[in-house]
């Protein structure tokens, strides 16, 4: 028998290649979002139009926030990977942060209670295991070094996180997490996609600043990694567990223009920066937006998350999901293959 799949979020970056995994795996696709139709956002090359039109993919307007909505995506599904989030660094109405991470999570908890599935994959962030000390890489059974948070992203997905396990122990809901470390690659240039954006602007001079001289640790993954780390998760994934979907090399700031250099064959220009002017700025801009309502490009948090050390594993999820990650280089090398098709379709 063919199973359907609901995959909440179905319209964002890591949304748009899930669903066009899915698909290629037999998978029977219902992509629930908020507007009437699915409706990309502008820029980037994807696929995702077409995927739309597949003949096993079902679109379904719902909103996590709303139970009721969220009860007819999941009935008559199999499992459902639960992508939607609000994942932006800022937002004026705080609560948007608490209605759709901790919320929307809840309501898809009940529902699936209400029309059991089979595995509910529920998508988190490397953020929630807080940063790494200086020569520690990190797993899933490393704890917090504080309960301090920079974001009020990061804070809403580690309440999430703790809530979901309270379901699988309390009711029994078979879910799994799943901790995507920063996704990059072709597909979405969005917020969601940040390491794309920067890498374009290093490369054309305008962002050549190494934050903190460009030397803190950070785990990179290539979106299409993450889609089929999703897949395995809901195929294999143990219920209660988390799976952190990362690459096996953690780089730095510095190595990843490094990287931009050796594929375009020259050294761009790169500036030091202690992490204090960033900060500076990130602040001011932030109390600009809380008076003005105009979104600030960076933001005080943003500036810690990428100030400290975020080095991962992904060993568990290779060892009990069969996990292969792309290495960095080729995912980088492709991705900027990809930005250099984007320039010159205009």
């Amino acid at each position: 028998m063919v199973k359907r799949v609901l995959v909440t979020g179905v319209t964002g970056f890591i949304g748009t290649v899930l669903t066009e995994k899915l698909l290629q795996q037999g998978y029977l696709v219902r992509g629930m979002g908020r507007r009437s139709e699915p409706v990309l956002p502008p820029g980037g090359v994807t696929t995702a139009e077409k995927t739309w039109q597949h003949p096993n993919f079902e679109y379904h307007q719902g909103d996590v926030t709303d139970l009721e909505s969220v009860r007819r995506g999941v009935a008559g599904c199999h499992a459902v990977i639960h992508l939607a989030a609000y994942a932006n660094n800022w937002c004026q109405e705080k609560r948007v942060f608490e209605w759709i991470n901790i919320d929307g999570t809840r309501n898809v908890l009940r529902a699936v209670k209400e029309h059991p599935v089979e595995k509910v994959v529920c998508t988190s962030s490397i953020v929630t295991l807080g940063p790494t000390p200086k020569g520690v890489v990190g797993d899933e059974s490393m704890p917090r070094q504080s309960e301090r948070c920079f974001t009020d992203y990061e804070r809403t997905k580690l309440q999430s996180e703790r809530e979901i396990l309270e379901w699988v122990e309390k009711e029994q809901i078979p879910a799994v997490i799943v901790n995507p470390t920063r996704v990059y690659g072709p597909g979405q240039l969005s917020e969601s996609n940040s390491v794309v954006v920067v890498m374009d602007m290093y490369e054309r001079g305008i962002f050549p600043f190494l934050v903190n001289f460009g030397k803190n640790l950070g785990n990179y993954v290539l979106v299409e990694d993450v889609a089929q780390g999703l897949i395995l998760a809901m195929e294999q994934g143990r219920v209660g567990e988390r799976y952190i979907l990362g690459s096996e090399e953690n780089i730095t700031l510095r190595d990843l223009y490094e990287y931009v250099d050796t594929f375009r064959g020259r050294q761009g220009f790169k500036f030091p920066l202690w992490k204090f002017w960033p900060m500076v700025v990130a602040y001011t801009l932030w109390g600009f937006a809380e008076v003005t309502g105009v979104y600030p490009p960076i933001t005080p948090g943003w500036v810690k998350t990428f100030t400290t050390d975020g080095a991962f594993s992904c060993g568990k999820a290779q060892r009990e999901l069969g996990y292969r990650p792309t290495p960095v280089r080729e995912g980088l090398r492709k991705t900027y293959d990809w930005i250099q098709i984007l320039r010159k379709k205009g």
